[in-house]
Formats: C-alpha cells, sequence, structure tokens
C-alpha cells in the first residue's frame, strides 16, 4: 500500500471531540490534497453525494489507510469517501443540478434535508419504539430495546472521528436535533437504572464515545462503580478509534487517562469491553493500531469486534478469513457479523441475504474455532436481532432456516423460524413466512 503523505503524530490535543490532527468535512473536502489526484468528474460526484450523506476524514485515515495509487479499487476509500451510486439517480441528478447552479447554502441544504427522508433515518423503530419512561416522561438519549442491555448516548460523543459512508447512525452527524437521540444527563441515566435491576449491561454507543476526553467519559461511567449500581455487570464502549484514531490510546496526551479509567473499571469489578467496528484487515495493519490494540488489552479490557458485510468493502469470503484470523492473533474476539442495515446508503452496500450466508460459511471455513465466535449473518432489524443460518430444503420447499439471537421478547431467543427463499432478498421485511403460513410467529404479538 502506497501513501501520498507523511506525517508525525502529535502528542497531544487541547479539544474536546477533536483529534489531534485535521480533519476534512463536506464544507473542506475540496482542500483534502490527495484528492487532486484524482478526475474532476469524481471529486465533483463526491462532493454532491457529501451534500446529502455526511462526510468526515481525518489525516491517519487518509495517510495511513487508503491506497491512493487505486483509489477506485480501494475498500478503504469507499469506506469514507461518497460515491455516486449511494444516492437514488433522481436524488443525485436533483442535487448535482443545484451545485451546477452554484446555488446557495440554504437551497442545498433544504433538498438535503428532503432527500434524507427517503433513507430511512432511523431504522428498526429505534426513535419510536426503544425509548423508555422515566417518571412519565420519555427518557432522552437512552435506548432500552432488549431486557438485560441499556444503550446510553452522551451528547459530547455524537459525532467520530472520521464516518463510515455505510452507517446506520449517519442521522446523528447531520445537524437535526429532531432526529438525533443524545444527552447530558447522567443523573436520569442512573435513576433509570436504579429503577431496573434486569439490566445487567450499559453500552455507551455514539457517534463514539471515545472522541471525548476522559474526564468526560468518567462523568457517565465512574458512578456504576457504587454499590446501588452492582447489577450492572458490563460496561460496552462502542467505538471505531482502534481505526480512526488509534492516537487515543497510545501517543495522544489523554492517553494515559484513558488507560487509567478502563483499568479503574476493571478493578472495580466490571466486566468491560470495547466493542470495536472492523470493515477490512486493512485497519489492523498499521504500526500505530497494533499498539493501540495492545494498549487496551494491557487495561484488562476485552476487545470484541463486530462490522457489517457490505458489497464493494468486504462481501467475499477471503476478507472476513484474514479479518478475524488476524484479529485472534492480536488478543480480540470475533463477535458479530451483521446485515447491511436498511438506512443511508443501502442500495451501494446491501448483499442478498442468501450471498451473505454463502460468504459468512465460506469464511468460517477458513478459521480456526477461536474465530468462529462471531455471530452472523445477523439483521439488527425491529423485533430483534435475526441470524440467518443457511438455505436448506425442507419438505420439498426451499427456505432460509433463521434464529433470534436478541429479541423484545426474551421468549423469542434462539427460537427457530422459516422463510421462504428468495434470492434478492436483503432484510427480514424482504422475507415471507414458509409452508403457507400467514405470518412469522413474532408478528402476532
Amino acid at each position: 500500500m502506497n501513501s501520498v503523505l507523511k506525517f508525525q503524530y502529535p502528542a497531544h490535543s487541547h479539544r474536546e471531540s477533536a483529534p489531534p490532527f485535521k480533519v476534512y468535512t463536506e464544507r473542506t473536502l475540496h482542500k483534502i490534497p490527495a484528492l487532486a489526484r484524482l478526475p474532476e468528474a469524481l471529486r465533483f460526484e463526491i462532493q454532491v453525494v457529501a451534500s446529502v450523506l455526511p462526510f468526515r476524514v481525518n489525516e491517519y485515515v487518509l495517510n495511513e489507510l487508503i491506497d491512493w495509487d487505486d483509489p477506485y479499487h480501494d475498500p478503504m476509500f469507499r469506506l469514507v469517501f461518497p460515491q455516486r451510486e449511494m444516492l437514488e439517480p433522481a436524488d443525485f441528478a436533483q442535487m448535482a443540478a443545484l451545485h451546477q447552479q452554484q446555488a446557495s447554502r440554504e437551497a442545498i441544504n433544504a433538498l438535503a434535508s428532503r432527500l434524507r427522508q427517503h433513507l430511512n433515518p432511523h431504522p428498526a423503530g429505534q426513535l419510536a419504539l426503544n425509548r423508555p419512561q422515566l417518571e412519565g416522561d420519555t427518557l432522552e438519549g437512552v435506548q432500552h430495546k432488549y431486557r438485560e442491555t441499556v444503550l446510553f448516548f452522551p451528547t459530547q460523543g455524537q459525532t467520530c472521528h472520521s464516518y463510515c459512508t455505510f452507517c446506520f447512525r449517519w442521522a446523528q452527524f447531520i445537524g437535526d436535533k429532531t432526529l438525533r437521540i443524545a444527552s447530558n444527563q447522567v443523573d436520569s441515566l442512573l435513576a433509570y437504572l436504579r429503577q431496573h435491576p434486569e439490566v445487567s449491561d450499559v453500552l455507551i454507543t455514539g457517534g463514539d464515545p471515545l472522541v471525548m476526553k476522559t474526564k468526560t467519559l468518567a462523568q457517565y461511567l465512574e458512578p456504576l462503580l457504587h454499590p446501588e449500581f452492582a447489577h450492572i455487570q458490563s460496561i460496552r464502549i462502542g467505538t471505531k478509534a482502534l481505526t480512526f484514531w488509534p492516537q487515543r490510546f497510545v501517543s495522544d496526551a489523554d492517553g494515559p487517562a484513558l488507560r487509567a479509567l478502563l483499568e479503574r473499571l476493571v478493578r472495580g469489578g466490571k466486566h468491560v469491553a470495547l466493542m470495536a467496528h472492523y470493515n477490512h484487515w486493512r485497519e489492523m495493519e498499521t504500526p500505530m493500531a497494533e499498539q493501540a490494540i495492545k494498549a487496551v488489552r494491557e487495561t484488562g479490557v476485552e476487545i470484541r469486534t463486530q462490522g457489517p458485510l457490505l458489497a464493494h468493502i468486504n462481501d467475499d469470503p477471503a476478507t472476513w478469513a484474514r479479518l478475524w484470523r488476524r484479529q485472534v492473533h492480536l488478543g480480540m474476539i470475533p463477535y458479530y457479523c451483521f446485515v447491511q442495515r436498511d438506512t443511508g446508503a443501502r442500495r451501494y452496500f446491501e448483499v442478498p441475504l442468501a450471498r451473505a450466508a454463502e460468504i459468512y460459511r465460506e469464511a468460517m471455513q477458513q478459521v480456526s474455532g477461536l474465530a468462529r465466535t462471531a455471530r452472523g449473518p445477523s439483521m439488527s432489524a425491529e423485533p430483534g436481532k435475526v441470524e440467518v443460518q443457511g438455505v436448506a430444503e425442507i419438505h420439498g420447499e426451499r427456505v432460509f432456516v433463521l434464529r433470534f439471537l436478541q429479541a423484545r421478547n426474551p421468549a423469542w431467543v434462539q427460537r427457530p423460524f422459516f422463510a421462504r427463499y428468495d434470492p434478492h432478498a436483503t432484510w427480514l421485511s424482504d422475507l415471507k413466512p414458509a409452508f403457507g403460513e400467514a405470518r412469522f410467529f413474532f408478528e402476532q404479538e
């Protein structure tokens, strides 16, 4: 892999929610030096799509992860740079016309807002169905879909070091407060947890919580060490920092404080897991990435890895097998292989369920048992996490074999069910019950 620029990693940062080096957004996309090597038409297409889908990239990603000698075929380029096919042709044409006319920022933003409504900003009913109540009021910034697990979205963590083009949380980043899930009210979260002793896991998510300084993160996590929260056994932190900002754990001035916080949580008796998002083995190849993984593991924190199966990025068994083997070698635990969610740029990334199951099975055949901890392909759908276990023929009917890995109703977990085989289906809503059934069992509830 070749790079265009090299730079020295700065030693520290004085800014909240920002990495200690240059970050480019949609407004400054044209200033990225490496883009000057691309054809003008492609640069225009990137700018058009970035007006609709959120765009952000930092210098570490640009200089260390992307092969600028062949960006067209580079998975990391497609991971962070918008592509024309991510929008419907008619939507792209409308936005391109405004850019060609040099329309005002207000006009571009207004059209972007309308186009985003076509992209299912909050899939799986997360804005309407997962919001808990506290003293009769809706609790902001909290999601409680599964009995044992509560998600919390700290306000200061609702951005990322760079944005993945497939991100199902893209609505968090577009500046629309009506679509954003966030709160800085830790007292409300703690009050809710006191009332729900069945909750054993708290997941701090975003955005990316590790854009926050450690002192801010500690305000949300350290109260969970109090004896009254003994029922909270596990603390999870969802992050892409090991890929997009590994310096956070190593050379950043706040790194020692972060490692010390993680160690305190572990010594305090909590099972702490970094839920690390990986999409390609390339993300673990830099020396800084390896140092970051080692630094986290030395704190006693477990690293579990997850990511979606994506067209143009990782839709082949060899890539997943190499990804999982590398993760196990570095001491991480493969956890989930997801299906691209029905939101955002899904038309560009989605893979038929039949093909996804085939890729997963063939990848599993290439790894040892230590890597076969990755569950999938899994759809995080409205009723729960549904795993596609494979395709079978039963009584002469070809069917998908499915089961719930997690569910709104705990009684559904691990319950198998069957859907008619459809080679074009990409999501649970595309499937029909097998064997002449009118509805799936969970739909009846």
